[in-house]
């Protein structure tokens, strides 16, 4: 392979393990602040109530953009993301100080400066390094207030309808070329080539893609492209990575032990396969392989260390 074809792969490659390692480090410390997604980790509901909530926001941002009210897209996008990095910094500067106001303080400045940057300039590589830390910390979130098996159900789930929405009923389609026109930050973008600018060239039509799916993106008239991959293609499989490091006790190397290991060993190979079908020059929903690859992995990570107390 081409090294100007290697390089962006390697890249989302890489991407994938920081952000699940970062999640991993997160994790005792959203456990420290009381952040918590779910009061209770092991309940069944937990990954049914997850799915609600998506689907409904999914259908909301798709009433807006059929109503053309692309200005209320963008806000309440942005707004998400300004509340999430706003626990983000919560989580860590409760680490450095005791002080309750100057961390709800501080970690209100700092998410409002987060939000100004994406806002004003939001360049690829501006979004890609905000988008780890977003990403790292909501599955950090997730990974902590969920147990294994609902985080299992979860995953197939959530990868059973990311299928559903990108092959079958493609309704995703609409909602990634509507939010994509605000360039509201839910992709992680990697260039395909120098001289590409999210700013300047955007990122062209969606043929078949979700929030959730990974493909290819071409600036409008450029010639200059860029690889795209969801947001939570990056953060489902490591809400397993931090469950597993957060809910299990078993050998390991470091900070995480022998399940997350394979966890994420597992997502490696299944955004291999991914992106060997996204290189080829389509769109394909991300989660089925990556998912599927997290839990293999999981499970061969369980059997390496006799961890199944869990089961």
């Amino acid at each position: 392979m081409e090294r100007s074809r290697l390089l962006p792969l390697a890249g989302i490659v890489v991407m994938l393990v920081v952000a699940e390692l970062g999640a991993a480090l997160f994790g005792p410390l959203m456990q420290r602040a009381g952040i918590v997604a779910f009061e209770e980790p092991g309940s069944a509901a937990n990954p049914f109530i997850f799915l609600l909530l998506l689907l409904g926001f999914t259908a909301l941002l798709l009433l807006l953009i059929r109503l053309g009210m692309n200005r209320v897209i963008r806000a309440i996008v942005l707004l998400s993301i300004g509340l999430s990095f706003v626990y983000i910094f919560i989580a860590l500067l409760g680490a450095v100080t005791a002080e309750p106001a100057v961390v709800l303080g501080g970690a209100v400045l700092l998410g409002a400066g987060a939000m100004a940057i994406l806002r004003y300039h939001p360049e690829w590589y501006v979004i890609d390094l905000l988008g780890l830390l977003l990403a790292a910390g909501v599955a950090a979130i997730f990974g902590t207030s969920l147990g294994i098996l609902p985080v299992l159900l979860l995953l197939v789930l959530l990868a059973v309808y990311d299928a559903l929405s990108v092959y079958r009923t493609r309704h995703m389609i609409a909602l990634a070329e509507g939010v994509l026109e605000q360039r509201a930050p839910i992709l992680f973008v990697v260039p395909k080539e120098r001289g590409y600018s999210f700013i300047r060239d955007g990122v062209g039509p969606v043929d078949a893609a979700s929030t959730d799916a990974a493909g290819p993106a071409r600036g409008e008239g450029t010639g200059r492209s860029a690889l795209l991959i969801g947001m939570g293609d990056l953060i489902m499989p490591a809400i397993l990575v931090v469950s597993a490091n957060t809910f299990i006790t078993a050998p390991g190397i470091g900070f995480l032990n022998g399940p997350a290991l394979g966890a994420i060993a597992g997502s490696v190979g299944g955004l291999a396969v991914l992106l060997r079908f996204v290189d080829r020059g389509r769109a394909h929903a991300g989660l089925p392989p990556l998912n599927g690859g997290a839990i293999l992995g999981f499970l061969a990570g369980c059997a390496a260390t006799g961890a199944w107390a869990w089961f």
